[in-house]
Parts: structure tokens; sequence; C-alpha cells
């Protein structure tokens, strides 16, 4: 009885510390659905829509050959099958040329992107930059948000070490085993009801500018600073001067740690397909809607291309870095990039084809299939490199 008692005092204290675990044991690995238990802040739909043209589907698409997470090739409907893919879509040229959805699903369908909203932090920033709300890159933090000031874990940390997510700041992330994602930063800040009063008890764990490593804490601060620079809520500072402005057809929205709270900017966006492709046109068009320039064209060229920049990391057989906020495939071309979620959400933007993919799924990313599938509807060349195909 007695080990009893201490086990349940020891959880209360626990849980009273940490009221955010509860939400963690109860939800763990949240999905697409999942920000519908959170408080919503509504990004308005455009007063006149864009459409994309339509046309016949190219169902060829569906045996043309992908490679799989197993470094396999298979048809690529096989790959939307394994892959528990919920959309996937083509478009060329402003046209519908490939569409495929799982039941129950299509590409109006509002789902949670995850970390695509990262990517929406960084068009954010270039807005802020663009109107002079933001002066520059090399400011520091805390002259947006002084709130900061007290922790001297922040006073030397620019938006630009933040943008590359360089603040040397302390954050478990949540791989390896259960217990540890449990625990981790990640599953914190993603279900806490309070995410400045986290970020306000930061550590640092290196010197700032100095270590990439992968973290959400920098998207957070990043959200801050545009909240205080421009006077307004992340989602109507989107609603107002992204959103509106490229001809979204549906309402998109960012879940909040408490009603009329703060915005989860790393990962709680919430999007239809179809008009997540219309951020995608934006980038491809070099920021210009229909001869308006939302987006300076030099900001899209900083972010999609690493121009001297040696790159943060390098991951799988084509090389990807990420940059800005966005993910920058290297090998063997470079000149796409992608903004990328953790259970596979992709917008992905091929200049070379002027062809955009939306992919959102369940299970997570799978391989890299889009180079192949943009070159193969283009009638361009395309081979995986021998070093990575499964013997």
């Amino acid at each position: 009885m007695l080990l009893l008692i201490l086990i349940t005092g020891v959880f209360a204290i626990l849980f009273y510390r940490r009221p955010e675990l509860l939400k963690v044991l109860r939800y763990q690995n949240p999905d697409d659905q999942t920000y519908r238990i959170f408080p919503q802040s509504v990004v308005a739909k455009a007063d006149t829509a864009f459409h994309f043209i339509r046309t016949n589907n190219r169902n060829d698409l569906d045996t043309v050959s992908v490679m799989n997470s197993k470094h396999e090739l298979v048809p690529f409907k096989k790959y939307f099958d394994d892959g528990q893919l919920t959309v996937f879509m083509v478009i060329r040229d402003d046209t519908l040329i490939y569409e495929r959805c799982a039941p129950g699903y299509s590409d109006t369908t509002l789902s949670t992107l995850f970390s695509v909203g990262k990517s929406m932090t960084s068009v954010l920033l270039g807005k802020a930059l663009a109107e002079g709300r933001i002066k520059s890159l090399t400011d520091l933090l805390i002259t947006y948000v002084p709130e900061l000031r007290s922790n001297p874990a922040f006073e030397r940390i620019t938006l630009r070490d933040l943008l590359s997510m360089k603040s040397g700041l302390e954050f478990r992330d949540a791989e390896s085993n259960y217990l540890m994602a449990i625990f981790s930063d990640e599953a914190k800040y993603f279900y806490t009801d309070d995410i400045k009063k986290q970020l306000l008890s930061t550590k640092s764990a290196q010197p700032p500018g100095t270590f990439y490593k992968y973290r959400s804490i920098d998207v957070f601060l990043l959200g801050w600073a545009i909240e205080n620079a421009t006077g307004q809520k992340i989602a109507q500072y989107f609603q107002d001067k992204i959103w509106k402005k490229i001809g979204a057809e549906y309402p998109a929205s960012w879940g909040l740690d408490h009603p009329d709270g703060f915005a989860n900017t790393a990962s709680r966006f919430q999007s239809t397909a179809i008009d997540l492709a219309k951020i995608g046109r934006l980038y491809l068009n070099e920021g210009n809607y229909n001869g308006i320039q939302v987006i300076p064209e030099e900001w899209i060229n900083e972010s999609v291309h690493l121009n001297a920049e040696s790159p943060a990391l390098s991951k799988y057989w084509q090389k990807t870095t990420f940059h800005y906020m966005w993910w920058l495939p290297q090998l063997p071309v470079n000149g796409d990039f992608s903004a990328e979620g953790t259970r596979g959400q992709r917008l992905y933007v091929d200049p070379l084809t002027r062809t955009i993919i939306v992919q959102f799924a369940l299970k997570g990313g799978g391989d890299f299939p889009y180079r192949k599938i943009s070159r193969y509807l283009s009638g361009l060349p395309f081979a995986y490199p021998d070093s990575y195909k499964k013997d």
C-alpha cells in the first residue's frame, strides 16, 4: 500500500509540473486530424478563388516505377497504398494532370501539415522583412521579443540563427525509445497549453550560430518575433498578406496552445491540398500572383537556393539539406525544393519542369518519388543512383 501511495504521489507531482503529459499519453503520435482537439485560429479564404485547369487524369502514372522506403522499385499505385497516402496531385503549368485520393479524402480535405508550418513561417518572415516590420535577419531576437531579455540564453541569438536552426538552445527531440519520446521537448511543445511560458525557461546548449539542430523552438521564436513586429497574430497576418492574396479557395487554420493564444508555427498549420498547391505556385512564380508581387523575388531566391552557403546537413540519396525552413535536394542536380511534414505531407516544386506536387499521408514520407514523377510526366529522362537500388 505504501508503494502504491508513493507511486501515486510521484505521478501527481509529475502531472502537476508537466500537465501536457496527460495529452501526450492520451493522443501520443498525432495524425492529420488531431488538430481538432486544439483551439484554432481560422485563416479566411480569398474573396476570389484561383482555379487550376483540370484535364484528363494521367492514369499511366499509376504504373510508373518509383523507389519506396525499402529501396525497391514499385508501381506508383503500390507506393500510394503502402505509404498510406491520402492525396497525391500533380500540377504543371497551372493544369492539374494527375490526382489520386484515398477513400474519405479529397483535395479539399483540411489536414494538419505538421512541419510544413515551418516553411509557412519562412514565407511570413519574408513578408515582414519586405514591409520593413523586421529590419534585418542580423537583428537580435530580443529586439523584437523583449520579453526574453531576462534569460541570458537569448541575448546573442539573431533571427538568422533561428531561420537556420542554429540558435544553440537546448531541445530534446522525439527520437529513440518510446519513453524518451513521451518526455521529449517535441511532445511537450506540441501538447502544451502555454508555448511562451515554456520558451521563457529555455536554456542554452551551444553558442548561437555555430551548430545546426532541427528544433521546433526556433520556429516558435520566429513566430513570436513576427507577431510583435507586425502587431498581428500569425493567422491574421498570414490571412491578410498571403492566403487571401493567392486565391485560396478554402479556409486554413493555425492551431493555438490555448484559446486566443499563441500559434504553433512549427507543426500545427492546416490546409487543403488544392490550396497548399497555390503556395507552391507562388514560389514557382518567384513570389508573383497574377501580376502582383506578394513576396519579394529576392526572398524566394534566397530561401530556396543555397548559393555560396555550405549545406547544414545531407540526407538520403538526393543529399537534401535544410535551408530557411525549406528542404533543398542537391544531387544529382539542384533547383527543386519542398516543404515537408512528419507524416508524409509534402509540397514539392520543380522549376525545371514547372511542376507542383502535393502529397498528404498518414504513415510517413516513404522515399522521394517526386523527381521521377515530374520528369516522367514532362518527357524527360531520370535515373535513380545505382548505389541506392536494392540488390
